[in-house]
């Protein structure tokens, strides 16, 4: 595939995710930078954003498998991963899979189960394979996870463990759209189901494609000086005196897979400074802890982010 092929894919795939979901343009885009960079996404938002709504339009089309877990306090691990099921006819256990076994998996609520179902989705978000009963089963390499949770609803909520957050590359902010983003939602009835296939979705890519925009994410170049900024950014979260704990290599390294696919959506073979600076905020707001003295003075960790920053000289 090559970049102009590829963005013109990208923008075949933006038009129709606009047939359903208007006034969030930012929103898709930055869904797009993780399907292409192979990182998850954790979307925060109240209810009636299109959080869901989103998920399974992208999976409209991209031609990929659709699975959803709504996650409840009483959820267990086996509800997500899958069991083994003793068969009494053949006397042999088969393994009845769970949703994970999908290619783009929405956990809405994520924050709504306790800890231990939480961590089932670790291995897979992170090796894109489960281990039930000490069998080791594949998942396919176009896995994505969208996970949502509401910021309001804090009562009967478990929030998620800073390992399991490092899986996430973005999290994102969902606001409501603008008021005649929302006029026009009202105007084209296209929220529910009723609304999606009244849309007339079309399905513009399929995996052979989506593998192909992998490998070409991946072959974009990165310049030593943008390197050095990724790390220089990642490491002064280590050191500012706001930030209690800051962002780990991982977080470089998957902020560098991030910039490398927000150059190619753009056609471009190479990065700018822009691409990191873009990207930065959203990809560490949830992998560094604020300290005692910016959680006293009100501060959030968009702020702090923000401040780093505007302090670190970009290249030239």
């Amino acid at each position: 595939m090559t970049l102009s092929a590829f963005r013109a894919l990208a923008e075949a795939l933006r038009a129709e995710v606009r047939k359903v979901i208007q006034g969030q343009d930012a929103l898709i885009e930055m869904l797009l930078v993780s399907v292409f960079a192979r990182g998850h996404c954790l979307l925060e938002g109240p209810p009636g954003t299109a959080k869901t709504l989103l998920a399974q339009t992208l999976s409209q089309v991209t031609s990929l498998h659709f699975g959803r877990v709504q996650f409840t306090p009483d959820l267990m691990p086996g509800d997500v991963l899958g069991v083994n099921l003793f068969n009494f006819q053949t006397g042999e256990f088969r393994l009845t899979r769970g949703p994970v076994f999908t290619d783009i998996l929405l956990a809405d609520e994520i924050n709504r189960a306790p800890p231990k179902t939480q961590s089932a989705l670790l291995q897979a978000m992170n090796e894109r394979e489960v281990t039930i009963d000490g069998v080791t089963h594949p998942l396919g390499e176009e896995f994505f996870v969208i996970a949502t949770q509401n910021p309001i609803e804090q009562h009967g909520t478990y929030p998620l463990p800073e390992a399991q957050l490092d899986r996430f590359l973005f999290k994102l902010l969902v606001d409501f759209p603008d008021r005649d983003a929302e006029i026009s939602i009202l105007a084209k009835g296209t929220r529910g189901p009723a609304g999606v296939m009244k849309a007339g979705l079309q399905p513009v890519m399929d995996r052979h494609a989506l593998r192909d925009g992998h490998a070409l994410v991946d072959a974009i170049r990165l310049e030593d000086s943008i390197l050095r900024y990724i790390v220089d950014l990642v490491r002064a979260t280590r050191t500012d005196g706001e930030v209690l704990h800051g962002a780990s290599t991982r977080a470089a390294a998957a902020l560098a897979g991030a910039v490398r696919a927000r150059a190619a959506l753009d056609g471009r073979d190479y990065a700018l400074p822009d691409d990191v600076q873009s990207l930065f905020v959203p990809a560490m707001r949830h992998r560094i802890v604020l300290g005692p003295t910016a959680e006293i003075e009100g501060r959030t960790a968009d702020e702090v982010l923000t401040a780093i920053l505007n302090r670190q000289d970009a290249p030239r």
